[in-house]
């Protein structure tokens, strides 16, 4: 008889151990004063504080689930959402930073490349699991002829979440999350050592984490808030927040100016 395995923590151990990895080689380039077990101190406060950030916000957006079984919702082995653990997870994690008098800003640009890469991950962790995260019912009519069915429309047979699909199916829209953000941490690592002042890459990686999610929120399923007329999830909300503060750090934190050179009498 096969053993279970819990594929959704498998695949969020080697998110978290491998951005942890990314973040601590940056962190030796861009502070290199700290103690050794400064960045991992700081992996581990922003990861658990971040779980439980993720599940009061997934708490938040469904209040009548909640309220019908507390329980079930806090014990659930899917529901977590991701903005609720970056942000939870960032403030907990710059707290502990200024304590050890690094500099907040820089360190925003540490863990850049690092968050994206590990969402990366977990979102395949997502994808294996079936933890919910998926789409809304897929449009066959749609499909390109050349893509393969199964990266338009997926059942989730035996997802962790106990739903049963109707055929053809839902959108896998972990597989799509998951290859934006790839593309993502490529641009982030690709314009980690240019010049620019602290907090620029981190207004890209800002940025870069808006778009990923408000492209795919169409076809994801949400819950959906009535906002002057319009039905709106929470992640656009957050999402448009993040473009317009990204771009924000983009314009007040880009490349420093050169030296002006005096001229020579």
């Amino acid at each position: 008889m096969p053993l279970p395995i819990p594929t959704f923590g498998l695949m969020v151990g080697i998110a978290f151990f491998l951005g942890l990895n990314v973040a601590t080689r940056e962190a030796r380039r861009l502070v290199p004063n700290q103690s050794a077990d400064f960045m991992a101190n700081v992996g581990m406060i922003g990861f658990f504080t971040g779980l439980i950030g993720a599940r009061i916000f997934h708490i938040l957006e469904h209040p009548r689930e909640f309220l019908a079984d507390p329980m079930a919702l806090i014990l659930s082995r899917g529901g977590f959402t991701i903005y609720g653990g970056l942000i939870v997870g960032l403030l907990c994690g710059l707290v502990y930073v200024r304590k050890k008098g690094a500099p907040a800003l820089t360190m925003l640009d540490v863990v850049s490349p690092a968050l994206m890469l590990a969402y990366a991950i977990g979102r395949i962790g997502c994808q294996i699991s079936g933890d919910g995260d998926w789409g809304i019912a897929a449009n066959l009519a749609a499909k390109p002829g050349w893509l393969p069915d199964w990266l338009w429309a997926q059942t989730y047979d035996g997802n962790i979440a106990g739903v049963l699909i109707d055929p053809p199916g839902v959108y896998p829209t972990p597989i799509y999350e998951s290859v934006m953000a790839f593309i993502a941490f490529a641009i982030l690592w690709r314009f980690r050592k240019q010049d620019h002042k602290p907090g620029w890459l981190f207004g890209l990686y800002v940025l870069l984490v808006g778009i990923e999610r408000f492209l795919i929120e169409p076809i994801r399923v949400n819950t959906t808030y009535e906002i002057a007329g319009m039905a709106i999830t929470q992640a656009q909300i957050i999402s448009v927040l993040c473009i317009i503060a990204g771009l924000a750090l983009l314009v007040f934190r880009r490349r420093t100016a050169p030296v002006a050179v005096p001229r020579q009498p």
